[in-house]
């Protein structure tokens, strides 16, 4: 008996930052091999990992365990999720499978992914030419700045800084709009200023035009070349087509402020191994811990084949919960949000709010009449010697609508627990704060700790 309780192990084992658990084993495992098979049966780890654990005799620094005899009998282990996942648990027994492919699909971060593009610049920066043309352009510039004689480039030269501001355009936006060629074209005589063309036009006025046919010519390029986000505007009327639809018409095209609107499939992978990599995704949201780091680098790798199916189907929300269940996560929104825009939703919104916040309340304490004493009222709600900033949030927040006279009922529902599901069905767009029963305020008050607050887009 005294035996068996030195073998027996008691560990805390932090899977990510919002999974820790608790874990006791009877008796010590063999062998590292060994240790990690336990712990992929009693925590349903479905992916490689190797272990790191606290040592005591480095202060409890995290060490990797390489000898099982390493481990203390109270132990703190880390699971380090490797690059590879094997998913193993995908394969279906109805499909037919040859034994080269076996029932493994193989999802590996290894591969290069596209570079997510950025936002258009508010300055266009004029990236730098090949030597030749930057030596040319240099001493032109020098003589047009002595005596006012223009440049006229050689149609290769011509070439070469249409195709690098093209190349340089495209990795902000495949389908500029005028105003970018604009900026684009203002931007190059600015830099090089004996590039400025004679006449009664602006000088930059013909780089524009020129501009806008390259980067047409610059996407037909990519468009063979197998470029997804200017693929799907492929088979459109032509000369070799003219049956197809309008090249005018149905343009999809990101939105303003989506950088990343249609990126191709990572390296190595195709529809049907990042069409798995969803299937773990989902199996992973139905445990009643789901692995956070597990289910944000799978939404991660799997981010071309959502936006794919989203930009060609356009499907309907409720359809987007069933395959992508993890994209209503709060974290996933924000994160799919940064994967689309390149921006941090959450962190430009609240500082954006904070930036304004105090000339809100200046203007909402000198209102008069009804519109006025509804902001009284709402601002009473706040603690003017330690005001909490989550309750100035809300109260510009709400505020807002009653600065504009609009009537926000539609749109802001507040509901206590029990009515709960009646609220949300009653809901087609809107915002529904669940709050306590027991709560006294009441439905009007200010609510900075609800139960849950639900965003409905489809009721």
């Amino acid at each position: 008996g005294d035996i068996k309780m030195e073998q027996r192990l008691m560990l805390r084992v932090v899977i990510d930052e919002d999974n820790i658990r608790k874990l006791i084993l009877n008796e010590r495992p063999d062998s590292i091999e060994g240790l990690k098979t336990q712990l992929s049966d009693k925590l349903s780890l479905q992916y490689d990992f190797k272990l790191q654990y606290e040592d005591p005799d480095f202060s409890n620094a995290l060490c990797d365990l390489t000898e099982i005899t390493d481990l203390p009998e109270r132990a703190t282990l880390k699971v380090i999720s490797l690059v590879t996942l094997e998913l193993t648990t995908l394969s279906s027994s109805t499909e037919q499978t040859d034994s080269s492919s076996a029932d493994t699909e193989i999802l590996s971060s290894a591969g290069s992914t596209p570079l997510p593009r950025r936002q258009w610049p508010e300055f266009f920066d004029i990236p730098n030419f090949s030597v030749d043309v930057a030596y040319r352009l240099r001493q032109a510039d020098l003589l047009f700045m002595r005596d006012r004689v223009p440049l006229t480039p050689s149609r290769d030269m011509k070439h070469d800084i249409l195709e690098k501001l093209a190349e340089t355009m495209y990795s902000f936006k495949a389908y500029p709009d005028d105003d970018d060629f604009s900026s684009v074209a203002k931007a190059l005589i600015s830099k090089h200023p004996s590039l400025t063309e004679p006449g009664p036009q602006p000088g930059w006025y013909g780089w524009k035009n020129s501009l806008k046919f390259k980067m047409a010519n610059y996407r037909t390029k990519l468009r063979k070349a197998g470029c997804d986000d200017v693929m799907i505007n492929g088979g459109k009327r032509s000369k070799h087509n003219p049956e197809g639809p309008s090249s005018s018409k149905n343009i999809k095209r990101p939105r303003r402020g989506e950088a990343n609107y249609l990126p191709n499939l990572p390296d190595r992978h195709d529809e049907s191994s990042l069409e798995n990599a969803r299937k773990v995704v989902i199996e992973e949201t139905k445990k009643k811990r789901p692995n956070a780091s597990l289910v944000s680098r799978i939404m991660e790798e799997t981010f071309s084949l959502r936006r794919r199916e989203i930009v060609t189907q356009e499907p309907a929300v409720q359809s987007m919960m069933e395959r992508w269940p993890a994209l209503f996560t709060e974290r996933q929104v924000f994160a799919e949000f940064n994967r689309i825009a390149s921006k941090n939703l959450e962190g430009d919104f609240y500082e954006a709010l904070d930036q304004h916040t105090p000339r809100f309340i200046d203007l909402f304490k000198s209102k008069k009449g009804t519109v006025g004493q509804k902001l009284t009222d709402l601002m009473q709600h706040i603690n003017w010697m330690s005001p909490d900033v989550t309750a100035l949030r809300t109260v510009v927040l709400k505020g807002l609508p009653i600065l504009l006279s609009e009537d926000s009922s539609q749109v802001y529902t507040t509901c206590f627990v029990a009515a709960k599901e009646e609220a949300l069905a009653s809901v087609t767009v809107g915002v529904v704060t669940v709050i306590e029963d027991a709560q006294q305020q009441g439905l009007n008050a200010v609510h900075p700790q609800p139960i849950s607050i639900a965003i409905i887009l489809e009721g």
